[in-house]
Parts: C-alpha cells; structure tokens; sequence
C-alpha cells in the first residue's frame, strides 16, 4: 500500500491543468505542475461536454469567469448536417427527454415513434436564451460551453497558482526509474523533479508512459479518421449554440462559436485527401481562402494500461479518438475524477480496478463515436469505405436490441458511474441517423399504461406554452451584456 504526498504533472495543457485541479480540490497534496512554454499546446478542442460544469462546480470556477476570461459562449449540443444526406439532426440531451419510467424514456419514444423531431427548448432554432441567463452564476442556461481553448489554458494556470499548485517552466528531457521500475523523477533542462506519483499529460509525446513501456491499443479499424487541419474564421452577427459538424468528402468540419472569432477543423481520412486537398475543400466550400492554423495526424485508440507502477495518464496521453462530441476534455475530467478516490493508500488492486473502469469508460466513448458512421452516405470513396468498417462487438449486440427497442440503462451492462454517455445519448443519435425501426418503437410506446403517456403528453405541452411566454434575447447579445462590452466601449 502506498501513501502519496506529492505529485508532478508534467505537461500544462488542458488535460494537465484539469487533472491538477482537481486532485489538488480533493487532497493536501504539494502538487507541481512542469509546463514549458516553447512547446504549443493542440488547441483543437474548443467544446466541453456538460462534465465540464461538473468541474467548474467542484473546483469553485464561476460561469461568469469562463464568459469573460475564456471567450465562451453556451453550447446545448452537436448539430449534425449531412451525415445523411441532406438531413440535418441535433445531439442534445434536456430533463424534458429524461423524465422516464422504470428506465423508459417515454418523451424520445413519444416522438421518435410519431416521427417528429425533438422539441427544442429556449427557441434554439433561432439561437435565442432566457433572460433569466443573466443570472447566469446561479441559474446558467446550459452545462455546456464553447472556449478559446488558449485563453482556457491562461485562466486555468491562473486558478492553479491561486490554489498553491507550483508551476514550473522547464523542459523534460528524461525520466529515471527505480530499481522496482517505478518512476524516481523526471528531468528537466533546468532541475531534476521528485514526487510519490506523477501524471503524465504530454500529449501525443507520452514522454512518461514511453520510459514506462506502456503499449498503445488503436482503435484503428473501427475509427478511420487519422489527420486533421485546423484553422479560424471571422466573427459573426450571432452565435450558434452548438457546434457543427458538417459531413465533407473525405470526413467532417467542425466550426464553434466563441467570442470574437470562430475555430474550425477538418478532420479526415488520409488514405483519400491531404492536409492541401482538405483546405482547398474547405475554401471552395467557404468561398473565401483559409489560413491554416495547425496539421497533425494521430491514431485513434488508448493506452492498454492508463495506470501503470506510480504514474496515470491524462488527455492525449492516455487516449484520442477525434474531436467529435469533445471527449478529450470530458474524458480527462471524469478520469480525473476516478483518480482522486483511488490515489491514497493504492496497490496493485487498486491499480487493477482503476484501469478495468477506464477502459470501460473507453469502450463506452469508442461505441457512441462508431455510432454516428452508421449512415448510408456512399456519394464518395470515403463514405463508401465507411459502410465496410467493421462495428465493435459490444455496439453490434446493443444495436441488434435497439432497432426495435429504445435503450435503457441496464443495457450498458459493464457500466461505469463515470462513462460519458448513456441511454438518451444513443437514442437522439440513432434517431438522427434513422436507425430505429419506428413502427416496433410504437408498440414498444402504446404498450405503456394511458396515464404515463399522458403525461408525457403533458409535458411536452407545458415546455411548448413555457417557451411562448418567456422573454428571450438572441445569443450573442446575452453574451455581451454578460462581459459588458456597450460599458467597455
């Protein structure tokens, strides 16, 4: 059994700082946090999953200082355009979708078996919120947020000093181990660093877990995306409260709204374009040229073991899919999450269980990202080597169930209480791509007693007459008085 009183993060990205921060919440641990300020941070993801705000909460951060510091704007989920062709469908989960009955959720199957789209709260079509979002600290409109991911990283390195987490500026360029393979220190071009337990957030470099000797697993043949560009576009009128993600020849566009400007990525398979070939897309698209911002290329899997000997890691350490749906942040929080309740008094048990959770964790991410392939789309070569790639096990059985029977908790049946995305994630999703035989779904409805499918009746009513009488402002104009720029000006 071992007992940790000191710790090193190295590596200051998102995932770094995440993970500092909450491990430094739970515990009186002397934490260093090695960081160099030669080496960029990826700077892709700009959108949090609503584990974000669980976060936020824990370590004490107001939505009012990710608006203002962090360039932010509100996010309800992912917009999804030409996945099928010509259709558009939205990835949102609302307490309106989850009120359920022994697991049920009787509003999805309502709809999907009318085959009506989902109600929409707050007029989103129109990219209006509440007014009741200018109180926004106590009653915030969603969990979700769009960030400048650099200016995120300024602000978390901001909270980090000010809860007495030690921020160093150096390079490592080694790591010792000792004689039981655990790691000693690392070292850095300025000092040598020692701590009872290191995390390892390096991103793709996993300078720790490669002196560890820690195997990588891809998910390669279920996932085929592997490179990506990544540039910014100008300001807009208004914002949208979702990111896009828009269906291109060769894989997907994301674009996200934050204050001041846009990020943008094309993430695609190099088997059928290059980085070139992918910006000349986008512009013909745009109708204007780009300027690209980064290039790089990954294999989308985890490591084997995410914890191994004295050391966890984090973010593009210890896993990458792509940035559909913004795992990466969401990820790195709820393992960190994990962490916390395992660090003190861990042994070879503790580790055992840790990874086991993990990994179910990952399965449970890797499942959800395959489903949103499940389309039809064969109009190019890359779709069409999309309808042959092969489905994961555990998603081929699940589905074979869904068709004609919506998802319920139980069939996530090696369940994490961290896992990203349960039932209602799946549902809005496969009911996008057209996956759900609706006919069976409307047996499956009518066979529930009148009173719970009145009351689905009900509800649905009420969200619909609610969102008349509310007063509402378009996006944007929420989010300048909310950083108080006519004052600034």
């Amino acid at each position: 059994m071992k007992n940790v009183k000191s710790l090193t993060v190295v590596g200051g990205g998102t995932a770094g700082l995440i993970a500092a921060l909450i491990l430094k919440e739970r515990s009186n641990l002397k934490i260093n946090l090695i960081y160099s300020s030669k080496i960029d941070i990826i700077g892709v993801g700009e959108g949090s999953t609503e584990h974000f705000s669980d976060f936020m909460e824990f370590v004490g951060i107001k939505p009012s200082e990710i608006i203002n510091e962090c360039d932010a704007t509100f996010k309800i989920g992912v917009m999804f355009d030409d996945w099928i062709k010509n259709k558009k469908y939205l990835h949102t989960v609302n307490s309106l979708f989850n009120m359920q009955s022994a697991q049920y959720s009787l509003v999805y199957a309502k709809q999907i078996s009318e085959k009506s789209n989902y109600l929409y709260p707050n007029d989103i079509n129109n990219n209006k919120i509440p007014l009741q979002a200018l109180d926004i600290n106590l009653n915030p409109p969603t969990r979700q947020y769009h960030f400048n991911t650099f200016k995120l990283n300024d602000f978390l390195k901001k909270i980090a000093i000010n809860k007495k987490i030690n921020l160093i500026d150096d390079e490592i360029v080694d790591v010792l181990l000792n004689e039981d393979g655990d790691i000693n220190c690392v070292v850095g071009k300025k000092l040598k660093y020692k701590s009872d337990f290191y995390i390892d957030a390096t991103g793709f470099k996993r300078i720790l877990m490669n002196k560890l000797d820690v195997k990588w697993k891809s998910f390669g043949k279920y996932l085929k995306l592997n490179s990506a560009i990544t540039f910014p576009t100008k300001d807009e009128d208004n914002y949208n409260f979702w990111t896009l993600a828009k269906a291109m020849e060769a894989g997907w566009q994301f674009k996200i709204p934050t204050w001041g400007r846009h990020g943008n990525g094309y993430i695609y398979d190099n088997n059928f374009i290059n980085a070139e070939q992918a910006k000349l897309e986008v512009e013909k698209k745009l109708g204007y040229e780009i300027e690209i911002g980064k290039t790089f290329q990954f294999d989308p899997g985890a490591l084997e073991n995410v914890w191994n000997k004295n050391c966890v890691a984090v973010g593009l350490s210890g896993s990458f899919f792509e940035p559909l749906e913004a795992t990466s942040i969401g990820l790195t929080i709820q393992q960190s999450f994990l962490l916390m309740h395992k660090l003190q008094n861990y042994d070879d048990t503790v580790i055992k269980d840790y990874n086991s959770s993990f990994n179910t964790i990952i399965e449970n991410i890797r499942d959800f990202i395959v489903l949103h392939y499940i389309t039809k789309r064969n109009d190019t070569d890359f779709w069409k080597n999309i309808l042959k790639t092969e489905i994961p096990d555990s998603l081929k059985y699940n589905l074979s169930k869904w068709k004609t029977k919506l998802p319920i908790a139980e069939d996530f049946k090696n369940n994490s209480f961290y896992s990203m995305f349960g039932p209602q994630n799946f549902i809005v999703v496969m009911h996008g791509l057209n996956l759900f035989n609706e006919k069976a779904i409307l047996q499956e409805y009518n066979s529930f007693p009148n009173y719970l499918k009145e009351f689905a009746n009900k509800t649905i009513d009420q969200n619909l007459n609610n969102d008349k009488i509310t007063k509402h402002l378009d996006h944007k104009s929420i989010i300048k008085i909310l950083r108080n720029v006519e004052e600034k000006q």
